[in-house]
């Protein structure tokens, strides 16, 4: 009989004992390390989604009872109490930073927020209207040529210096790849700007005069750079650390996170979103005309359901109460959060949609708060980005601390036989 701490496997006549490893939340895996070099099988789990690729003290997911926690804190209580710079270092060292900490990091960011006037160059490489995620990825790497003591870090300053610069640098690029869009020209951050209130001054000012921003929407783009800073071992995230085990620099690793959010199904998401609430306005479609095409399957509900959660995402939670918020602070309207709301409302009255665990995910709400703060759509993807930098960067110091061995999934494969080759005559 097997203690709690193990479990056999019986395969072919014989018996193979796999120790079970237990977490802190008492999450229990079993232990494959040894199962190949003691039996010469693998495990075959299509996408990973029942495989723990790692052992991590970063996030905490319980997707049954809708928990999302960062080193421990809810995310709940880091939404309303936090701001964003103080929840990065949470998320990188572990804990609250003290004052004298969160002094010096906030130094570090003023004196890395502008780029190399070099770059500048770069930017007008792109053309026009070249994809905003595409240009983040790009510049990310090219900023590593301009600060090459990055790409090798031999101590814990060095790390810091690194990732202050990081996270200072994305959002000036961010800001910089929406303006060389419009065609406007580039404005230098001010350092006596917040985090947030620097990068709206970088979108939306002019020479001429500075753009003035309610503290509200400051505080609510805090917000959701913080619901989007980490969460768990997602594929941009898992991106960054395969990438990272290879003993990648950390601007190379992130960059490659970038290029994994851009996918539609995982960063690009909230965009589908607010394209099918655009299309249910213009059209006047009617909600319960939506929702039984979605339950016949000829048309998908975007921003509903989540491969982790089987119950309401706690990030929706707190969207859906700020964004309305936000509106009201600032005596607008917007048509496509009634639509959400009822939206909301029909599905999670109706059976088929709760049964299957169909609940509103961060992506319901979250574009509707940006276009609130006046983000134009192709940005939102970038905004994942920007907040997602600090769950990237423990991610990736996680993986250099543990001094990991490189990632290499294995595979089934399902490829011919052995064959000769045919000559050309002969095929």
């Amino acid at each position: 009989m097997n203690s709690p701490d193990t479990a056999r496997l019986a395969l072919d006549g014989q018996s193979l004992t796999l120790p079970v490893i237990t977490g802190t939340e008492n999450e229990r895996a079993v232990d494959i390390t040894r199962l190949r070099a003691e039996t010469g099988l693998i495990t075959y789990d299509e996408g990973y989604r029942n495989t723990g690729s790692v052992r991590s003290s970063i996030t905490y997911i319980d997707g049954e009872k809708g928990i999302l926690r960062y080193r421990g804190v809810p995310i709940e209580q880091l939404a309303e109490k936090s701001n964003f710079i103080e929840t990065a270092l949470l998320l990188i060292y572990g804990e609250f930073p003290t004052e004298d900490h969160l002094a010096h990091f906030r130094e570090l960011l003023n004196e890395h927020e502008s780029l190399h006037e070099g770059t500048r160059k770069s930017f007008q490489g792109f053309p026009p209207h070249g994809n905003p995620m595409a240009i983040l990825s790009a510049m990310i790497n090219t900023l590593a040529c301009y600060n090459e003591e990055v790409l090798v870090l031999e101590d814990d300053t060095s790390f810091e210096n690194a990732a202050a610069r990081l996270l200072s640098k994305i959002r000036t690029v961010a800001a910089y790849a929406h303006r060389t869009s419009m065609g406007k020209p580039l404005l230098y951050p001010r350092p006596s700007f917040s985090y947030c209130q620097n990068f709206l001054h970088m979108m939306f000012s002019d020479p001429e005069f500075d753009a003035e921003f309610d503290p509200e929407v400051i505080r609510a783009l805090a917000m959701f750079l913080i619901l989007h800073a980490d969460h768990e071992q997602n594929c941009s995230t898992s991106t960054v650390r395969m990438v990272g085990s290879s003993g990648a620099n950390l601007f190379a690793s992130c960059a490659a996170g970038v290029c994994a959010l851009w996918g539609p199904l995982h960063g690009g998401a909230n965009v589908a979103v607010i394209d099918q609430l655009e299309r249910i306005h213009g059209a006047g479609t009617s909600i319960d005309d939506l929702v039984e095409r979605v339950k016949r399957k000829e048309e998908k509900l975007f921003g509903f359901g989540h491969g982790v959660y089987k119950s309401y995402d706690p990030r929706a939670v707190i969207l859906r109460e700020h964004t309305a918020k936000v509106l009201e602070k600032l005596g607008t309207e917007d048509p496509l959060l009634d639509i959400a709301r009822a939206l909301e409302e029909r599905a999670l009255s109706d059976d088929y949609f709760v049964s299957r665990n169909l609940y509103p995910n961060v992506d319901f709400y979250s574009g509707i708060l940006l276009r609130a703060i006046g983000i134009p759509k192709n940005m939102f993807t970038v905004m994942f980005a920007i907040g997602r930098m600090p769950g990237w960067i423990a991610q990736w110091k996680e993986v250099r601390d543990g001094n990991s061995r490189i990632y290499r999934p294995r595979q089934v494969y399902t490829g011919p036989p052995e064959r000769d080759y045919v000559p050309m005559e002969e095929r």
